[in-house]
């Protein structure tokens, strides 16, 4: 490089350093003044002495760069320990410029002395003087190396252990274990393969020593594809299927019933249940499973008034085809408009005995009548006798939204035979013609549990909307909020209540299936319950009476709600836990020291007190956040090993309460109020306050804390122990440049696992399916996926006696997963 190129160089980098300097020293002194960290105001000192240093061309230039590298070290390790990405974030840019101070086009313009005025240059430093100056910085870089190697090997959240060896011998499909009828080993009857929602395989066709060798058996493409018009922003494709016999049965989020052979991917048959675009869902646009009534467990249809059928807005575009009468066994299918239908799993055909032509009106006796805005995401409940269905209603609207009643039908002709509304709970006697349920009482949109031999049905409840804001919620609306619900069966009775969260203001919904087990504690078996909660606890119950199997503390909790509304001074912790510990300063991260430093300030911006921090005027943190640590996915559970697959998810969201003046504006959203036909999310309309929410991220799009943000683990839930923890995912598919960082990504779907000591999940936001060793949580294989797989896998024994895993990759609209149609069946080769 010529000598004038040098000294371009040279001044490039003066300019560099300066602005790096002025940014890091604004804004170390005004975190400074937020009670934060003063590095970044060192940092930015240093900095600045390093340019005019370098004005000078002075070789101190390299000491004084050497001293902020290495104090920048000792501050990263304090803070951060042997962690390479919060390591990563407080040096990056540091090192970077380290060593282009140690490039030849800068140091061979040190030394040389200024020209004055008017006076020739006397000639350079002799060369020594840059090599003295020079040794410091370099030794400090190849320090920062050596623990950059070290820290890439290490991995402070990792927990190690192994599971116990197997306590059961009994098959999870085995007659009296409450889950109904006895499903053989191969099959998958119910969302969660059973009543008992275990989503736990008896199969072992596949184990850690062959799981390497599973490759794509067939692919099948349902051609239903994401972008129709109508489709709101959340159209995903969560489903899964069925496995009856030799055939798949599975939805689509269009509303689309398809049948497939389980052993060669064919289609057999499919029904389009016609939904008129106008009615579509509002805010998702989902199914999650079909329901299954097996024709050995009909009887006599039951006497009984037929539903009330009171039509909304011609929910369907055209008329419906008569099937085969009463069909010997039914395929129930929630649909987008606001009905459940009946098919016969022979055709597709519809079972016309069923309610009205087949069909029954969700909508009948709803109060708040709105196309699109209320229906069933997720698949009833079926038993010997009925058939009972919850549905989703739209979050932060407004206060008069439908009602969150859980209704019981006949599972044969479909008459009412009760109705439990939370705001009148005794009252569970079919309602009468005429009359409505409760407008925006808490709802149920996730998976109920059943266990028919103890006669109860196991609802997880949402909140009563608005999320944040609970000032005018009722007694019968505060006892039933975000809890678990055992109901009669045969009555609709409430046995038993156990509350998650008091008073929630955080949207922490029950959002997860419980998984029924049998636990064997101190000798005595326990009929148990696990429910996955959003803000990380797995509340062991006994779901003969609700009390906790595992201690549940209550702990007091942060106070000072908005005006009008209160919070309860403790909150319900479970003995197993997977909340994280608060987040500080050190917590905070960035691509660079810069948005590092943007997201600590932001965070001494807010008010957070921990977890349980009231929503706020000035803006507060919520962590864990709404989309929880465990979502609508849940968890695994083994009966014989006793213990629960789970994946944990942390990431962090802000809430603001924006106070409302009148009841027509849009506070949160700008512009215009829309149509009554389509959402204003968040604006909360007959509230005090809308709400602005929000992921916690950087000014670049990152999370603002550190990685890891996704788990697998193993817990012993006879003990609560968290036996072992790993990181889980990659950034492939969340970056602009797609780098497979294995940083631990968020997961949403959820895991299944199987006799053969291995478990399957393909919900994390790279696109790919992975095993794992259920003993030691070791990943055993993955395969690539042609989309996001935001779906719970499941498992079958094909007629060739091989053990398929089925996965669905369609992706998620509000995730920004890509989106397809792809159903893939992976086996170990002949």
């Amino acid at each position: 490089m010529k000598k004038s190129e040098r000294s371009v160089a040279l001044w490039a980098m003066t300019i560099l350093l300066a602005i790096l300097g002025l940014g890091s020293l604004f804004g170390g002194l005004w975190l400074i003044l937020l009670g934060g960290s003063w590095y970044y105001a060192v940092a930015g000192i240093l900095f600045l002495a390093t340019a005019l240093l370098l004005v000078k061309r002075s070789p101190a230039a390299l000491t004084v760069y050497a001293l902020l590298v290495i104090g920048t070290l000792v501050w990263a390790l304090w803070e951060a320990g042997l962690d390479w990405w919060p390591l990563a974030a407080r040096g990056d840019i540091i090192a970077v410029v380290g060593f282009l101070l140690l490039m030849p086009w800068i140091t061979r313009r040190l030394g040389e002395r200024q020209p004055m005025a008017g006076v020739p240059a006397p000639g350079a430093y002799p060369v020594g003087a840059f090599r003295g100056a020079g040794i410091p910085l370099t030794a400090s870089l190849a320090i920062v190396l050596v623990v950059a190697v070290a820290s890439w090997f290490t991995d402070p959240h990792r927990i190690d252990g192994t599971v116990p060896a197997r306590q059961q011998t009994a098959s999870a499909g085995t007659p009296g274990d409450g889950s109904g009828p006895t499903i053989p080993d191969g099959e998958w009857h119910a969302y969660g393969r059973t009543g008992y929602g275990q989503r736990y395989s008896p199969l072992t066709g596949i184990t850690p020593e062959n799981a390497d060798r599973l490759e794509v058996a067939w692919t099948y493409h349902t051609g239903d594809h994401r972008g129709r018009p109508g489709d709101p922003k959340e159209t995903t494709f969560e489903v899964t299927p069925l496995k009856i016999g030799n055939r798949l049965f599975l939805c689509s989020p269009h509303q689309l019933v398809i049948a497939l052979d389980a052993t060669t991917g064919k289609e057999v048959w499919r029904r389009d249940l016609e939904i008129n675009p106008r009615n579509l869902a509002l805010q998702h646009l989902t199914c999650r499973g079909l329901s299954y009534h097996p024709a050995s467990r009909s009887v006599a249809a039951s006497p009984g008034p037929a539903a009330p059928q009171t039509e909304p807005a011609s929910p369907a575009t055209g008329t419906t085809p008569v099937g085969a009468g009463n069909c010997a066994s039914k395929l129930f299918m929630p649909t987008a408009d606001g009905r459940l239908v009946a098919l016969n799993p022979e055709d597709g055909s519809v079972c016309s005995g069923f309610g009205q032509n087949g069909e029954i009106n969700l909508w009948a006796n709803m109060p708040n009548v709105k196309p699109g805005a209320y229906y069933s995401t997720s698949p009833p409940v079926v038993t010997a006798d009925l058939i009972i269905v919850g549905g989703t209603v739209l979050d932060n609207v407004s206060t008069k939204e439908q009602s969150g009643v859980i209704r019981a039908f006949d599972v044969n002709d479909g008459h009412l035979v009760w109705n439990w509304d939370s705001a009148r709970p005794d009252r569970t006697a079919p309602i009468a013609e005429g009359q409505t349920y409760t407008a925006n009482s808490p709802n149920s949109w996730s998976i109920s549990s059943v266990d028919e031999a103890l006669g109860m049905v196991y609802v997880p409840l949402g909140n009563q909307p608005p999320d944040q804001f609970g000032g005018n919620r009722s007694p019968e609306v505060e006892r039933f909020s975000s809890s678990v619900v055992a109901l009669d069966l045969a009555t609709g009775q409430v046995r038993w209540v156990f509350q998650t969260v008091h008073h929630d203001l955080w949207d922490y919904d029950v959002p997860a299936q419980p998984s029924l087990i049998d636990l064997t504690i101190d000798g005595q078996t326990v009929p148990a319950l696990v429910q996955p909660t959003k803000q990380g606890e797995l509340f062991v119950l006994d779901r003969r009476t609700g009390q906790p199997v595992l201690p549940v503390t209550e702990k007091p909790a942060p106070q000072g709600a908005v005006e009008g509304d209160h919070t309860a001074p403790t909150q319900p912790v479970s003995a197993l836990s997977f909340d994280p510990p608060p987040l500080g300063g050190a917590d905070m991260w960035g691509a660079t020291m810069f948005d590092q430093l943007a997201c600590r300030i932001a965070l001494k911006r807010l008010r957070y007190e921990g977890r349980y921090t009231p929503p706020s005027l000035q803006g507060s943190l919520v962590y864990p956040g709404n989309f929880g640590v465990f979502n609508w996915g849940g968890v695994a559970v083994d009966p014989q090993r006793q213990i629960a697959f789970t994946t944990p998810a942390y990431l962090a969201f802000v809430s603001q309460m924006v106070p409302r003046q009148n009841d027509t504006d849009l506070y949160v959203q700008g512009g215009e109020r829309p149509e009554f036909s389509l959402p204003a999310l968040n604006e909360n309309f007959g509230a005090p306050y809308a709400v602005k929410l929000g992921p916690f991220v950087s000014v670049l799009g990152l999370p603002c804390q550190e990685p890891p943000w996704g788990y697998v683990a193993a817990a012993d839930l006879t003990t609560g122990e968290i036996v072992w923890k790993h990181k889980n995912g990659t950034t492939r598919d969340a970056s602009p440049i797609p780098l497979p960082f294995h940083m631990g990504v968020p997961n949403l779907g959820g895991p299944i696992m199987t006799a053969g000591g291995v478990a399957f999940l393909s919900g994390t936001i790279d696109y790919y399916v992975r095993a794992y060793d259920v003993s030691n949580g070791r990943q055993l294989w993955e395969s690539r996926l042609p989309a996001g797989g935001q779906a719970t896998p499941m498992t079958y024994q094909g007629e060739d006696g091989r053990q398929y895993v089925l996965v669905v990759a369609g992706g998620h609209g509000s995730l920004g997963t890509k989106g397809g149609d792809s159903v893939i069946a992976y086996a170990v080769p002949r």
